[in-house]
């Protein structure tokens, strides 16, 4: 018994009629009167009764009818979901992220993408950009969103999905030597800093502007955090250099001022350049979303 047959036997079941059945399913007479014998004969029971006046289900044919048209129907779904798949408007997509990228980017990229594609199950999973990459070239994640410029290569496509840079973020009472609105990271030589944990693109990043500045930064305290960050400076603790983008949720007492020297530390977004229809899908729609992202790969 194949899904041919069952098809044959549910159109018959409509018509009650082999010669209009046969039309309906593009073929001739005798072969669809063969195939139905042959059901019929592997399932040890008539399905039709056929006499003078015309062609009748009999009581196993009455019975075995919806269940034949449920399975035509799950076949059906079958072929559809395999269609979506290859397609990328459905399945499972494993998206890591840095913690960063909660405030204003994931929710701007995340919530399109479920009304466009509600049959996609999202799994988010928090780490740092190292992390991320990692995790998608292992392929345990799917798409990253990293901070870029990553701190070793990898096999990962990056597209740049929102361009950011450092600004200082001072405490109160803090009184820079500014020129313009902006400070020049050299005038925070002599003052502590609050940096983000070792294994961080920030970290690496502020370490090296600091350098270029010509110092090293007295570290007081680190934090894994951009908030967590910025309340160690609302406190007091030392200055700390975030991206700007952070500036709008900034707390109270905490100046966001930018630096004279620019430092990119633009937001990107990662995956494998083996990336499936689903993950291409779900960094398109994203990259919509903003008009400054830019193509790349990471394997220097």
């Amino acid at each position: 018994m194949d899904l041919r047959q069952l098809r044959y036997f549910s159109v018959l079941a409509d018509t009650l009629n082999f010669h209009r059945a046969a039309e309906r399913l593009g073929m001739s007479q005798p072969p669809l009167t063969v195939a139905i014998r042959r059901l019929e004969d592997e399932l040890g029971a008539p399905l039709f009764e056929r006499d003078s006046r015309g062609v009748r289900l009999t009581a196993a044919g009455l019975a075995a009818l919806p269940a034949a048209r449920a399975a035509l129907a799950q076949a059906d779904q079958v072929r559809e979901a395999v269609r979506q798949g290859a397609a990328g408007l459905r399945g499972r997509l494993v998206i890591g992220f840095i913690g960063s990228a909660v405030g204003s980017l994931l929710p701007r990229i995340i919530s399109p993408f479920r009304q466009a594609l509600p049959l996609v199950e999202l799994v988010l999973q928090e780490m740092n950009s190292v992390e991320i990459v990692r995790a998608i070239a292992s392929r345990s994640v799917d798409v990253g969103l990293v901070r870029l410029p990553l701190m070793e290569a990898s096999p990962v496509e990056i597209a740049v999905i929102e361009r950011d840079e450092l600004v200082a973020a001072l405490p109160p009472h803090f009184e820079p030597v500014a020129r313009g609105g902006r400070i020049p990271l050299g005038a925070l030589a002599e003052t502590p800093f609050i940096l983000h944990t070792p294994v961080s693109v920030l970290n690496a990043t502020v370490r090296l502007a600091c350098q270029r500045a010509g110092f090293t930064p007295r570290v007081a305290q680190e934090a894994v955090q951009v908030q967590t960050i910025l309340g160690l400076v609302q406190a007091g603790l030392g200055v700390a250099l975030v991206p700007g983008r952070t500036s709008r949720s900034a707390p109270d007492g905490v100046r966001m001022v930018p630096l004279e020297e620019q430092i990119p530390i633009d937001m990107g977004i990662a995956c494998r350049p083996d990336a499936g229809p689903l993950a291409r899908n779900f960094i398109a729609m994203s990259l919509a979303s903003d008009d400054t992202s830019t193509i790349s790969q990471n394997r220097d």
